[in-house]
C-alpha cells in the first residue's frame, strides 16, 4: 500500500503569532529574536524577507538590511500555547501524528477514507479558524517529498508530489532544498560544481559516501525519491532547557551564579510541569570571542527535585573557567523520562472529575 504522509509547518510561526495579538503589525516587516543588536533572528515575517533578512540571522546584520523593521522579543510561553491549540487541531484529523517542532509535524493519513487533498483543504481551514494562522501543507508518499511540498509555494501553499513525478519534479530545485544535507555539506559540493539535484544525480553511491560520509546513502536515496522513515507518534524528548544571549557581557562567578540560578529554577519548574524527570544537568557558556564550553553531571536515577539538582549547578558553575566576559548562558536537562505516578494521579484524578491539585 502506498502510504499517504502529510506535512504541515505553521507559516513564520512567531512573527505570526505576534502580527495575530497585535493587529497593527500587519503588513510590517516584523523580526522576533530581540531588540538589541545582540542575538540572532528567531524567525520573521515575509515581509521581513523581502529585505533579505533570514532564521538564525545576527539581528546586528539584520537591523543593516531592514532598519525600519519591527524587532521583538520572544514570548516563549505565548508560543507554547498557541502551539498547542494547532496540535489539538492536529489531534482530530488522527492519531498518527509526528510533532516535529513547535510549528510542525507528520501525519500518517494512509488509513483514512478521504483523499490526502480533502484532508490537507481541512486541516489548513480548521488551523485559520481555531487560531488565525495560516499553515502551509505538503503531501506525498514518503516524509521527505512531505516536507519538500509544505515548502513548495509558502505561505498558506499546499503542494502534492507524486510518485510519478520523480525524480524530474526534483531536478531544478538547488540542492539546499534537500532536507538533511547540512550547510557543511552543500558547500562541499558547491565546491565542485553540484549546485542542483540534476547535478548531484549523475553521482553514483560510492561517490556520495565519499564525499559525503555516512548521510551520503540518505541523500542518495531521497533524491531518488526514496524515504522509509516511518511517522513515529508521541516522539519522546531528548531534551528540555533555556539559553539566551545576555543583553550585556558578564564577568565573574557571581554573575555567571545569578543568571544560571534563575535559568535553573525555570527550567525546573518546566520539568516538573511537564510531568518528566531527568537524569542530567547541563551548563552552556559562551564568550565574547564565541568559543563555549559545556558541563554535564549526571544522577544514577532520574529525578524532578529542585534540591537534589542544586548541588550539582554549583559544582557546574565551579567547573567554568571565567577568565573571558560571558555573552550567553544555558540550562538544560537530559535523560528525560516520563514521571509515571505523576500521571496515573492525574489520569485517576481526571476519571474521578476532580481536578489535579
Amino acid at each position: 500500500m502506498i502510504r499517504k504522509i502529510i506535512h504541515v509547518d505553521v507559516d513564520a510561526f512567531y512573527a505570526a503569532v505576534e502580527e495575530r495579538d497585535d493587529p497593527s503589525l500587519k503588513g510590517r516587516p516584523v523580526i522576533v529574536g530581540g531588540t538589541s543588536d545582540r542575538g540572532v533572528v528567531t524567525t520573521c515575517n515575509y515581509e521581513a524577507r523581502k529585505f533579505g533578512v533570514h532564521s538564525a540571522m545576527p539581528l546586528f546584520q539584520a537591523k543593516k538590511l531592514c532598519p525600519g523593521g519591527i524587532y521583538l522579543p520572544g514570548r516563549r510561553e505565548r508560543y507554547q500555547e498557541v502551539s498547542a491549540q494547532v496540535f489539538q487541531v492536529l489531534e482530530t484529523f488522527t492519531d498518527q501524528l509526528e510533532k516535529v517542532s513547535i510549528d510542525e509535524a507528520y501525519l500518517d493519513i494512509t488509513g483514512l477514507y478521504q483523499s490526502p487533498g480533502v484532508v490537507a483543504r481541512a486541516i489548513k481551514a480548521r488551523v485559520k479558524a481555531v487560531t488565525g494562522l495560516t499553515v502551509s501543507v505538503g503531501i506525498s508518499y514518503n516524509k521527505f517529498l512531505a516536507k519538500l511540498g509544505s515548502d513548495w509555494n509558502k505561505p498558506d501553499g499546499l503542494k502534492e508530489i507524486t510518485e510519478a513525478e520523480i525524480p524530474e519534479i526534483l531536478k531544478p530545485l538547488d540542492i539546499r532544498k534537500i532536507h538533511g544535507l547540512g550547510e557543511k555539506s552543500a558547500g562541499r559540493l558547491y565546491a565542485i560544481g553540484v549546485h542542483t539535484v540534476e547535478d548531484l544525480l549523475a553521482y553514483d553511491l560510492r561517490t556520495l559516501e565519499n564525499l559525503l560520509g555516512s548521510g551520503g546513502r540518505e541523500i542518495y536515496e531521497r533524491i531518488r525519491g526514496r524515504d522509509l522513515r516511518e511517522v513515529v507518534p508521541l516522539h519522546e524528548r531528548k531534551s528540555l532547557g533555556t539559553e539566551r544571549t545576555l543583553t550585556d557581557n558578564v564577568r565573574g562567578e557571581a554573575a555567571l551564579r545569578e543568571v544560571a540560578r534563575a535559568y535553573f529554577e525555570e527550567v525546573t519548574r518546566d520539568l516538573k510541569g511537564k510531568g518528566l524527570l531527568a537524569r542530567t544537568l547541563t551548563l552552556k557558556v559562551k564568550f565574547d570571542d564565541f568559543t563555549q564550553i559545556t558541563r554535564s553531571k549526571s544522577l544514577a536515577e532520574a529525578t524532578d527535585e529542585f534540591r537534589i539538582f542544586e548541588p550539582l549547578l554549583e559544582d557546574l558553575i565551579r567547573q567554568i573557567p571565567l577568565a573571558k566576559p560571558m555573552r550567553l548562558i544555558g540550562v538544560s536537562y537530559g535523560g528525560l523520562l516520563k514521571n509515571q505516578h505523576r500521571q496515573l494521579v492525574f489520569d485517576t484524578l481526571f476519571e474521578l472529575g476532580k481536578p489535579p491539585e
